[in-house]
């Protein structure tokens, strides 16, 4: 177990958070097996709150800290979060109400939150951030709750996402995409704007209709802005799979949007794309129909 650390973090960052809750270990032991009920997240003045709510007792213990991935282990694979860093929130004797998911929030510092598969016990989740800040961990009963605030200590600006309307592209009707609204850090813009789009919509928007068509991209290794020209440097296999519709057609409007982008060249994982020089908007070859 990791030695008990105070629940505020400074601004220099310690390495883990670890709290234990105030029932004594034997009565905790005998104590119904407490339940995750339900996970919330949202903005308040200064930071994000992350509440993780519980039936019965609260859990023995909670890990908090910074990582470089959160791995899930019952599969000891990587659990896939969007974000430039990641904080990994881990519960001791609990089980869950709800299946593993991943959510988008459009938050100035929490992005996305993904569960791992339970295992002996422990429930883990990820936490994907805009960037790493000082955190706070608490708890609260009636009911029993697990509280993380995050601060967001730098500004952030408004920016456009452009999503699949699947509505409209069943149509055939014209735009085939939805801008939604995310905010970024300044001055980092178009890094932003094109991270928060990897992220995907959020549920609400989900409901709306709205998808994030990957084309089986993974990510984006590189994104360069020189003399009007993007330059983005995607991750993974792209493919097509044969639609009209790909990945590029989100990400040239969500760029353009930015007076000092005119053109976009996306390129896959080898660093190719079909016209790499003059003033035009370029795509490899995978993202053609």
């Amino acid at each position: 177990m990791l030695p008990i650390r105070p629940l505020i973090i400074g601004a220099t960052m310690a390495a883990a958070v670890t709290v234990p809750l105030s029932l004594p270990v034997q009565a905790a032991q005998l104590a119904p097996v407490p339940t995750l009920t339900g996970v919330r997240v949202a903005h308040h003045p200064g930071f994000d709150r992350l509440v993780f709510e519980f039936r019965g007792r609260l859990p023995h213990t909670v890990q908090t800290r910074y990582v470089n991935r959160v791995v899930d282990q019952a599969t000891g694979r990587t659990v896939g979060l969007v974000g430039d860093a990641l904080l990994r929130v881990r519960f001791e004797e609990a089980s869950t109400a709800t299946g593993p998911a991943r959510t988008t929030y459009p938050l100035p510092g929490v992005i996305q939150v993904a569960s791992a598969t339970p295992y002996n016990s422990e429930l883990t989740y990820g936490v994907g951030l805009s960037r790493q800040a000082p955190f706070r961990v608490y708890k609260l009963t009636r009911p029993s709750r697990v509280v993380v605030d995050i601060t967001t200590p730098y500004r952030t600006v408004p920016v456009r996402d452009h999503f699949l309307n699947t509505a409209n592209y069943n149509a055939g009707r014209q735009p085939y995409t939805t801008a939604v609204q995310r905010p970024v850090i300044s001055p980092a813009t178009a890094y932003g704007a094109l991270q928060r789009l990897f992220a995907g919509p959020t549920p609400a928007e989900q409901a709306q209709g709205l998808s994030f068509v990957s084309s089986n991209a993974t990510g984006f290794s590189k994104l360069t802005v020189k003399r009007g020209v993007a330059r983005v440097y995607l991750t993974g296999r792209l493919t097509s799979a044969g639609s009209t519709f790909t990945i590029a057609d989100e990400i040239k409007p969500t760029l353009k949007q930015f007076p000092s982008i005119r053109y976009v060249k996306i390129y896959d994982a080898r660093g190719h794309t079909q016209q790499p020089y003059g003033p035009s908007d370029s795509v490899p070859r995978s993202l053609e129909p």
